[in-house]
């Protein structure tokens, strides 16, 4: 959508594939990438230096805007017995590869249960692209997955062998909420995927896109143009973005201070004062 205005605006993007949002933040940090999406929670973390980012405090990191919730998502073998996420003792479960945002968020709620990856029989570390024929092959009971809906992986696996989304819910899982302002209650609605007929309730962050201070305001503002004045085209982009709504997307999960670039455009618009 940007690259489309390239002669005019001076501004290309790529979209390399990277290690998701903790190696996305670190990029923009290091100055190696100019802007990349990162989750609410890591958007949080970078820049008040905590958790993994503790001693790494990013007062440059700026906010552009959100994009749609990633539901934290598990789905599950039909012969495994899993039907709450309590189910997962004992199992063999991916939990998300390193540096991910699956990884990250299965951390806080294990740590909110008071579990560690012992508690399972095998804890993998299987990238998304990976972890559906494994479970289809019967080598994991079930993988989790923190993802907009429809997503590729899940639908593969669940058209693959017979498996079902599991509610994430509980008081465990209703603290976390309320004490994190980067979470939000989530419905993935029912009939996504083969086996899963009626919504599923958990929990997520959104999907945000950030940048740095340093990086110049006509470039950050070249790209929110390209998004807001092509805003239909841009939902069609991914299923996942059809639900967008501008008033949300530039105060929704944003924790870091937005762009000087982001802001001039959205005061021409009038939906900043």
């Amino acid at each position: 959508l940007v690259n489309r205005d390239t002669a005019k605006t001076q501004v290309k993007c790529n979209a390399p594939s990277t290690g998701a949002s903790v190696a996305n933040l670190n990029a923009i940090a290091d100055k190696q990438m100019d802007m990349g999406i990162a989750q609410s929670d890591w958007q949080y973390h970078a820049y008040n230096g905590s958790s993994s980012f503790e001693g790494k405090k990013n007062e440059k990191l700026r906010a552009i805007f959100s994009l749609h919730p990633e539901p934290f998502t598990l789905m599950a073998r039909d012969d495994s017995g899993i039907k709450s996420f309590n189910d997962l003792k004992g199992k063999r479960v991916n939990v998300g590869d390193p540096g991910s945002g699956t990884r990250a968020t299965m951390n806080v709620i294990l740590a909110a249960k008071g579990w560690t990856d012992k508690d399972f029989r095998v804890a993998s570390e299987l990238k998304p692209a990976e972890m559906a024929s494994v479970m289809c092959d019967n080598n994991l009971d079930a993988i989790t997955y923190n993802v907009g809906h429809p997503n590729g992986a899940l639908k593969e696996a669940a058209a693959s062998c017979d498996a079902h989304l599991v509610e994430i819910t509980g008081p465990e899982i209703d603290k976390l909420v309320a004490d994190h302002s980067y979470y939000a209650k989530a419905t993935i609605p029912g009939g996504l995927y083969k086996g899963t007929d009626n919504p599923v309730d958990t929990f997520g962050v959104y999907a945000t896109l950030v940048t740095s201070s340093d990086v110049d305001a006509d470039k950050v503002y070249a790209v929110v143009k390209s998004v807001f004045d092509n805003f239909d085209r841009f939902k069609r982009l991914h299923p996942a973005f059809a639900n967008l709504k501008e008033e949300e997307m530039i105060k929704n999960a944003l924790s870091a201070p937005l762009h000087d670039g982001a802001i001039r455009y959205y005061k021409e618009r009038g939906w900043l004062k």
